[in-house]
């Protein structure tokens, strides 16, 4: 099976099924599916399918049917990521940046079952949580994306800011919480400063969004175009997000955020832009909230923004909580 599964902008999922049509960008009319990697290293991200379903709410695609596999976890050490947090930390002290954003995997083994069976929670209906999901066969990614990167219709762009995070109990304190709050207001003002060139913009007010177990702080951005923008250069400009990215971002700083992430053995498609073409209409998520899989073996990463008041305790609280998120909507 060869297949891509998106939210239809008109409710239920779009799938697109193989082979596929590689294109440098979209095409001018029809369905394409944008997939890259985190450093865009893919020249010819746009996917047209063979054919399109669009399935009514609730139902599965067919080659995800299926019951949940049955999977043996180990969660990662605390070691390395300590190591990676101390060198971010010192990095910020340094004032050679002021954010960054690392990221820790759990690894797994399917003993019974296929992830072919994690259809089901993408077909569910999750709030503001975006299916979106590749499987080439025996290998795959599924998720449930928050974060928008953007969406383009017509002369309008629709984007967020979203960084943030505390237990959904915490969710009183978390809104007198400083370090949270300036760590969501990095994000928004970087996310502005990069739009105003675009058009107007307008920030809408800070609210808070509720994820299962989860809450985040959430600003919706909506900018009005000056000019028609290719959809390339905006994942260019807006990719990765500062919720994912360094602060400032330079070439400099990417590279060292790709280097501190390959050496906690993040996929490379987590955090990616992922989206749906439709005659014009475009969505591009965030690929965060993922299971990946490869045969047998199974990844589930999350990532946390470290800034100056961060604390080791508290970020590898927040990224194990991620975690069990992502296995709890999926049920594994």
């Amino acid at each position: 099976m060869n297949a891509a599964v998106f939210r239809n902008p008109g409710g239920g999922l779009l799938v697109g099924n193989g082979p596929f049509e590689n294109l440098s960008g979209p095409p001018s009319k029809g369905v394409a599916f944008y997939r890259n990697d985190f450093s865009l290293s893919c020249s010819r991200p746009w996917y047209v399918p063979a054919s399109v379903e669009i399935l009514d709410d609730g139902e599965v695609p067919e080659g995800l049917k299926g019951d949940n596999p049955e999977i043996v976890w180990e969660e990662p050490e605390v070691e390395p990521f300590a190591e990676v947090f101390a060198e971010v930390s010192q990095a910020i002290r340094s004032g050679s940046i002021e954010k960054s954003v690392p990221v820790a995997t759990a690894t797994g083994r399917i003993s019974r079952g296929s992830c072919n069976g994690l259809g089901s929670a993408l077909a569910r209906g999750n709030g503001p949580l975006r299916p979106y999901g590749w499987i080439d066969g025996d290998e795959g990614v599924v998720g449930l994306s928050p974060e928008l990167l953007f969406e383009l219709n017509g002369g309008v762009l629709h984007t967020m800011a979203l960084a943030g995070t505390a237990r959904v109990e915490e969710r009183e304190a978390f809104g007198a919480d400083e370090k949270e709050i300036r760590e969501h207001e990095f994000v928004a003002q970087t996310l502005l400063a990069k739009l105003s060139d675009l058009g107007q913009t307008n920030r809408h007010s800070r609210d808070i969004m509720e994820l299962g177990p989860l809450v985040h702080y959430h600003s919706a951005i909506d900018v009005e175009l000056r000019k028609k923008e290719p959809i390339d250069r905006l994942v260019s400009l807006l990719h990765p997000t500062p919720a994912l990215g360094p602060l400032p971002r330079t070439a400099e700083t990417l590279g060292d955020l790709v280097a501190w992430r390959r050496r906690l053995g993040c996929p490379a498609w987590f955090g990616a832009p992922f989206g749906l073409f439709m005659d014009g209409f475009c969505e591009i998520l965030v690929g965060i909230r993922m299971i990946r899989w490869r045969g047998p073996e199974v990844e589930v990463p999350s990532g946390c923004g470290v800034i100056e008041e961060s604390r080791l305790v508290n970020e590898w609280r927040e990224l194990r909580l991620k975690r069990e998120s992502v296995r709890s909507v999926f049920g594994v």
